[in-house]
This record gives structure tokens, sequence and C-alpha cells, in this order.
């Protein structure tokens, strides 16, 4: 995994909020509605600009973004009854705004598959050829960079076993490797135009198998097929596009009637940077469904009628439409406070849980000790 790969998954979630809080913000200024505050991130400002309107703000923590509003903004020289407040607009108006977010990833996944089948392909299989490709040497102690292994290496046979042009044959490797922990095992390699043989000893790790530490990837390329019109583009992004929301909502619905068992599978932005990179770092030009496909769940999440979430506020608006009254404003930051303080408990556990995840386990223990 490298850097660049880790900052083009980070680049795909900086976009998808910067798409995510445009939404809003546009929902609100073509309404004529004000919106003081326009902010990417949290935490210290790194940079920042004073429009006529709005301030711009980019700050150190990318992990989400907010559209101000001066209504509760106890230094905006508006008057509180002025109509152009969000507060003081219908509901009608306030629900656009609020859920503008929502539909703004709902729409960009749908253009960005739409992108991808129309220029880059759709992928329809792959073209295998003999071998196993070295992604990446893990580290410079690993026992394949100290018998010499290097970064696009192809190996062709372990003890003798030829790795043949099959999906198979990243599998049969590893199989090999972790078979024979502190066992030499005679390697087949090709660099370049040259064939090698290099003698390597997986190392035992504490899971009981051995490990040479590089990242594998089958050896070929994708074979991808392109629209052959815009019509044929848009048919098939609308219903690729289906298909992943319908996935997605089966998922959270799976989560929320069997938690004890799925509560696991919950991720975090550290492992959804992980995944990113190791996808970016393998295929380029898969980050466009990996991005329609984050943005499709962000839409999903934001929706359910959660405090601090778009739902949430837009189920204080169905009760005030239901009662002919808003909530007390005293209840209803109180809702919102208490869903923000568990939503930032969650986010700071799945992020210590995945970032835990990703350091050996050795590095983990001695944390505790």
């Amino acid at each position: 995994m490298s850097i660049w790969s880790v900052l083009a998954a980070i680049a795909v979630l900086a976009v998808l909020i910067v798409v995510h809080e445009t939404g809003h913000f546009m929902a609100a200024r073509l309404q004529g509605i004000y919106a003081n505050r326009f902010s990417i991130g949290f935490g210290p400002t790194l940079w920042k600009y004073q429009g006529p309107q709005t301030e711009y703000a980019v700050r150190a923590f990318p992990l989400g973004g907010y559209v101000g509003f001066p209504d509760d903004d106890p230094d905006s020289d508006i008057p509180p009854n002025d109509p152009n407040l969000l507060r003081n607009r219908p509901i009608l108006d306030r629900a656009i705004v609020i859920s503008a977010g929502v539909i703004a990833n709902l729409i960009f996944a749908y253009l960005i598959l739409v992108v991808q089948f129309g220029l880059v392909g759709i992928p329809t299989g792959f073209d295998f050829q003999p071998g196993v490709v070295v992604q990446q040497i893990i580290s410079d102690n690993s026992p394949a960079a100290q018998s010499g292994i290097k970064a696009g290496d192809i190996i062709l046979s372990v003890d003798g076993q030829e790795l043949g042009a099959s999906k198979e044959a990243s599998s049969i490797l590893t199989k090999e490797i972790q078979n024979h922990p502190n066992k030499p095992i005679a390697f087949t390699i090709k660099r370049n135009d040259q064939v090698i043989s290099l003698p390597i000893t997986p190392r035992l790790e504490e899971d009981g198998k051995g490990h040479i530490g590089v990242g594998l990837n089958p050896n070929g390329t994708i074979v991808r097929q392109r629209a052959k019109n815009i019509v044929e583009a848009f048919s098939t992004s609308a219903q690729e596009f289906q298909r992943i929301t319908v996935l997605t909502v089966q998922g959270f619905g799976q989560l929320i009637s069997n938690f004890g068992e799925t509560a696991s599978q919950v991720s975090g932005p550290v492992k959804i940077v992980q995944v990113g990179a190791e996808i970016a770092g393998k295929d380029l030009t898969a980050l466009f469904q990996f991005a329609a496909i984050i943005s499709i769940n962000l839409a999903i999440i934001n929706i359910l009628p959660l405090p601090a979430l778009d739902g949430g506020q837009l189920a204080f608006l169905l009760i005030e439409g239901l009662r002919g009254k808003p909530l007390p404003t005293e209840v209803q930051q109180n809702v919102m406070q208490t869903g923000l303080v568990l939503l930032l408990g969650l986010g700071i556990f799945l992020i210590v849980r995945d970032t835990a995840n990703l350091l050996p386990a050795s590095w983990v223990q001695n944390l505790f000790q």
C-alpha cells in the first residue's frame, strides 16, 4: 500500500464530502436562504476565504464537513424575523435544504458510473497470465526483502510447482508459503526479461503460518467493455446504480435486524481508506466504482432518522408538520447533542479499532502492557 494510493482514497472521501455539503449549500442559496459558513473537515482551520455572504474553510481533519446558517449565530446582524433565515422558511423549503446533501450524493454516484461505463469501460473479466505479481514489499526486514525479491517481480513457480495463468495461482502460492514456516522454498521469478531462482524461508508468525511479507496480485489485466453509445452508458449505469443501492439497503436492514452478528462488519473512515488504497494500488480506474459505492452508502446513512444526521432533522420537520408547530428548541438541542456525542463516540471507536487492526499484533499488545 503506497502513500499515493492512500492519498487517492482520501481524495475520494474528500470529494464525496464536498459533494454532500455543496448539495446543502446550493439548495439554500438557490432559494435565497442565508448560509454564512461552508466548511470541509473539522478542527483547526488550514485555509479560509471570506466571501460576500459566506466564509469558506478547509479544516485539519477531512472526516466530514458542514454548512453553517446564521439563524443561531450571536454575531449575526441579520434580524431574527428575516424571512430568508432557514428557520423562518416553510417546512418544504427547509426539507429541500436538509435532504439536498443526500440527493447530491446519489446523483453524483450515478454520474460516476456513467463516466466509468462510458469512458473507462465495464469490467467483464480478467486476462490471466502465468505467475503471480509481487505488488509491494511490506517491510525491509521481511523474508522477501532480505532474499532480494522486488516489487514488480513475477513469481512463476514455487518449489517446482508452476503457477499457471489462472485465478487460483495466488491462492496456491499463498498456501505454499503458509504451509512452510521456517522452511526454505525455491522461487522462480521473472524480473524484466530475466528468469532467476531465489530461496526464501517464510517466517513463522503469531497465527502459526508462514509469511514472507509481500502483497500479491494476479498476473494479468482487467478486460473492460466500453458502452457503445451514450444511451447504453446511461442505461447500464442506471442498472448498476439500482443494484448497488438495493444491496446497500439490504445490508443496513441486516445490520438492524441482526445487529449482534453483523456489528463487527461496520467500518469507520480508517478501514474505508484502507480498502480504497488497496483498490487504487491494484487498479486506479476501479476507484470510480469505489467512489459510487461510498457515495451511495453516505447518502443512505445520512437519511437514517438518527439525531445529528440529515434524517434526524427531517424527522423533526415531520413532527413539526404533524403538530403544527416545532418541538421546543431545548428539546431539539438536547436530542441533537446527545446524538452527536453518540456518533462521535462510535466514530472514535471505529477509528481506534480499525487502526489497531492495521498494526501488527505485537504492537497492539505492547500498547496495553
